[in-house]
Order: structure tokens, then sequence, then C-alpha cells
């Protein structure tokens, strides 16, 4: 196995059956076990059938997460794991955690990492060149521990911990040229004249800047004490002073918090480009499933994106495949269908055998790799033969089927009759079910040259559920064809003890197709097939080939 691989999905066909979702099951348990690893993990692509939920908790398992595309997400490329800052962290700390980490963006969170907003170095230099903006630490309440910081100087009094609750910055010169500028509130800057200090305090001045970290005298200290006013220190001179304490207000006061542009750890790599492309920013927060920030991400990172690694179980047809195929890595395909459309862009395990069901392939490779079987695997993996074969009735079934289910019925300590018809009973409940449920339990997608066509069965144990099945279903089929976007649609309603099966479709020349494809005379909008109960090796060939006759009469 490639080195640096944090994961590989084993994966069925869209609108599962039992076989793809217990081989998926069975294969990834093996490979871990092969491996001495626990990266193989399986996945549904899509909402599994009562069947196959009955078999899931008859023996003690949790369903596959869903997955429905593999095509690669932010997750899977190089996420820039910068730490959130706080609000009230001021523009001077933030730029300066810039410089240190080579960032221009940085993101604001609360303490639960929820993200709250973005800051970025242009926005930091906006608002140093809004000089004439002189009250702006009064109205972002900024924290006197911040203009301590930020002038790198010293409180003589107050709390610094407190906030600057309006006023404006100014700076003290003489008391003649302070008389009518200075107001109760405000933040005066001062150098060391006893003469505009005092008059600074008198004016109610709610803190005093001294700087050039300049005398103050006892007087000037118990004189604010009384009016209430704050003293800090600063090594600065005047101007430095006055440039730079409005960096000490909060990044809260202006970060952008409203329509931020972030992506989730899921969100597709195309999306998150196409996402950018229309964005003056450059960076962008990434949250994950729980909506809590994680880093940062840019274009340049979606480049380093790494395609997920996937394994394909019962399936090799491009149309029954997860969305996004062509991007990812196919590792390995088990399969027991014929070879169909799924290309690889590199060398892939490919083991494809016409037995009756994938899992007894899965079986055999347990056995050649000396893998002891656990019970409630060896459980899934006869459930799916079982479901697959029709309890052995299908024409599909091999000898190597039936001792694979005789061997895993003992593991599991099943009786396969009395176990069978419990497994095909829940199948075949269709309390409160709709038509598009039933329908999509074991429904495949199919192409012959230019024509794309869908074939869904049903397997029932009583001629009372099959013809309940059929009533609920047959209405159906039209609608089905549409939103699948299928010129034909055909459906299997199988009599598993009667080894038998109605057909019924919808489409143009549907009823032709079947007529000649079966050698049978429709009645009503439908067909009885005696002895046809294999979906993929009676009607799969007999409608590709009655397909590819009409092509060739057409030509």
């Amino acid at each position: 196995m490639p080195e640096g691989i944090r994961k590989i999905n084993v994966i069925g066909h869209l609108h599962p059956d039992t076989d793809s979702i217990c081989s998926a099951i069975a294969y990834a348990h093996l490979k871990n076990q092969i491996e001495h690893t626990t990266i193989y993990e399986p996945r549904r692509a899509g909402t599994i059938n009562r069947e196959t939920a009955f078999v899931l908790k008859h023996f003690g398992f949790n369903e596959p997460e869903l997955i429905t595309s593999v095509t690669p997400q932010i997750k899977d490329t190089e996420i820039q794991r910068q730490g959130g800052i706080d609000g009230e962290m001021s523009l001077f700390a933030a730029w300066n955690l810039m410089r240190e980490a080579k960032a221009d963006t940085l993101c604001i969170t609360d303490e639960e990492n929820n993200l709250e907003g973005i800051i970025a170095v242009k926005d930091i230099a906006n608002a140093n060149m809004d000089v004439f903006d002189v009250s702006v630490i009064g109205e972002s309440h900024t924290c006197y521990a911040n203009i301590v910081d930020t002038l790198g100087g010293e409180m003589i009094l107050g709390d610094p911990t407190s906030r600057v609750t309006g006023g404006s910055v100014r700076v003290g010169s003489t008391p003649e040229m302070m008389e009518d500028t200075v107001k109760p509130g405000d933040i005066v800057l001062v150098t060391n004249r006893y003469e505009t200090q005092q008059f600074a305090v008198e004016c109610e001045a709610s803190c005093l800047v001294v700087c050039c970290s300049a005398h103050i005298s006892s007087k000037v200290i118990a004189s604010a004490k009384r009016h209430g006013c704050a003293i800090i220190t600063t090594p600065y001179d005047t101007y430095a002073a006055a440039r730079i304490i409005s960096m000490s207000i909060p990044v809260r006061a202006k970060m952008l918090s409203e329509g931020i542009l972030k992506v989730s750890v899921n969100t597709s790599i195309d999306d998150a480009r196409k996402m950018m492309a229309h964005s003056r920013h450059r960076f962008f927060p990434v949250i994950d499933e729980n909506s809590t920030y994680v880093g940062l991400v840019s274009s340049p990172n979606l480049l380093s994106a790494k395609k997920k690694h996937v394994i394909l179980v019962d399936h090799n047809e491009r149309s029954q495949a997860v969305e996004g195929l062509e991007q990812a890595e196919i590792m390995e395909i088990i399969d027991h269908h014929r070879i169909g459309s799924i290309e690889t862009a590199g060398p892939a395990y490919f083991r494809n055998m016409p037995v009756g069901c994938t899992c007894t392939i899965v079986h055999m490779m347990y056995r050649e790799n000396g893998v002891e079987i656990p019970s409630k695997i060896a459980g899934l993996m006869l459930s799916a033969i079982l479901s697959d074969t029709l309890m052995f009735r299908s024409p599909t079934c091999t000898q190597m089927d039936r001792d694979a289910a005789e061997a895993l019925a003992q593991i599991a300590g099943v009786s396969i009759p009395e176990y069978a018809d419990a497994m095909f009973e829940a199948g075949a409940d269709l309390t409160g079910r709709t038509a598009e449920e039933v329908f999509h339990g074991d429904f495949k997608v199919f192409s012959r040259g230019n024509v794309k066509f869908g074939v869904g069965q049903g397997s029932y144990m009583t001629e009372k559920s099959r013809a309940a099945a059929e009533t609920l279903v047959g209405p159906y089929l039209r609608e089905a064809a549409i939103s699948e976007e299928l010129p034909l649609v055909f459906y299997l309603f199988t009599d598993v003890k009667g080894s038998s099966s109605d057909i019924l479709w919808y489409g143009e020349g549907a009823e032709d197709i079947v007529s000649r494809a079966f050698d049978v005379e429709p009645e009503g909008g439908k067909a009885w097939l005696p002895g046809v109960v294999s979906r993929k090796k009676q009607v799969i060939p007999a409608l590709m080939a009655t397909l590819q006759s009409i092509e060739q009469d057409a030509d």
C-alpha cells in the first residue's frame, strides 16, 4: 500500500443491495486484517433497503457512512492550520502576528472555536490610514491593556482590564491651546510639563498618556486619582504615540463578520475553486463537520489536493458508481458482473469471477489469506449470497456459492432455510413504504450503444406480496424514468419460491423490446417470465442483445 494514504473507501454501487453493503463491510475488514491497519472503511452510495437493514440489525452492524461523491475535497488538500484569535486582540498585536506567521489573513473565533470574523492586512492598513478618526478608541470600547501593550508602556494608575467608553484622542500642548479642545472622557497625550498634565486631568480626561517616559509628579497622580483619570507612560515620543495608539483597538471593530466566504472540509475542490475565482480575498476560512474553525485555505492550496482512494465492490459500471470517480484513484475492483465501462488511470487489482455473489469471492479471499472470519462478518456474507442467488434458485448460483454459504452459515450459527425466509420477508414488507422507496431498493442503470436503460428488481416470498408490490410500483415507473433521466425503465417482480418474474416497463418501444427479448406476448402492460429470476444473467443480456439488434436494424 502506498504511504501517506489516510483512508481508503470501500464502496458498492448506487441504490445498494445486500451484497453491495455486506461485501463492502466484509472486504474492508479483510484488508484491515491483512495489512494491520484501520484505514479501509466501508461506505454506502445510497439508502439501504429493508432487507439489508434487517441483515445489519440481525448481526449487530450500523449502516456504513453515506458517500455520494469521491471528488477531492478541502479535507484532501493542505489546510493551513492557523489558530483563531480573540476578537479583543489589538490591531497592533494582530499585525505583529501576521508578520511572524507570514500570513495576511487572521480568523477571529470565540471560546468554542466558532468563526466570528476575519481580518486581513489591508483592513489593518486601512484602519492605520484613517488618521482623522480620533474617536475610534472610545467607540470600540478598547481595553486599557491593549493601549498599554500597543504603546509598549506601563499603567501607573487605573485598571488595565477596564475599557475606554467614549471621548477622543487629543495631543496636549499648552493649557491655552487645550482649553477649547480637550473634553471630558478624552485620552490626552502629554509630555513632561506639569501644567499640561494637571490641566488635562482637571478637564476630566479619562486617560493621560505620558510620552517619552516623562516624569509625573505625585501631585498630578493624586489629582488624577481624585478625578478618576487613568495614567499610562510610554517610551514613545508624542508623534509616534499619536500615530500608533489607534492600533490598540480590538480586531472585532474592523473585522469582516457578515457575508464571509468560507468552505467546509467537505466542500469539493471544484466548488471551492469556482467560489474563489469570484472573490477578491486570497485566503478563506475552513470549518469542519461541526461548523467550527480549523484553518485557512487559498487557491494555490487547491493544486496540491490528493485524490481519494477507493475500492469498488459489486460493480464496475460507471453509471452505477458514485460521482467523481474519474477524479479518484481506483485501487481495486472486486465484482461478479460483466466487465463494464469503468476506466482506471493506472494499474489496479481487478478480480472478477462468474459466481452468484461478490461475497463468495470475498469469502475465497479470506481463506486464501488465512484470515479468520468473525461470526458476525460470516453472517453478513451469508446474507449477501442468499440474497443474490435467491437462496440458490438463481441461474447465476454456482457450487462455489453453495459451498461458501454452508461454510459461512456454520460460522455464523444460523439455519439457512429459516434465516433466508426471515430475510426475504423483511425485504418484501411494504408497510409504510412509498413507491419510490420500493423502486430504488434495487435499481441499476445500464447502457448499450447510445441507449441507457434502468432495470430494478424486487424479490418476494409470496404471490400476495408480489402483487402488492406491482400495484404500488407499477404506476411509479413513468415518474422514475423522468427523475432518472432514462428513456427506458424495466422492473422485475420476482417470485422466489415460484422461480418466476413479472416484468413491467415504461418508455417508447419498451413493450416491443420485452416481447422480442423474452419471446413473450405482453398483456395489460406486463409480461410473465417463467424461470426468470436473475437480472444479471437472464434479463440484462437479453435486453442488451435486443437493443443491439434494433440499433443494427435502424442502420
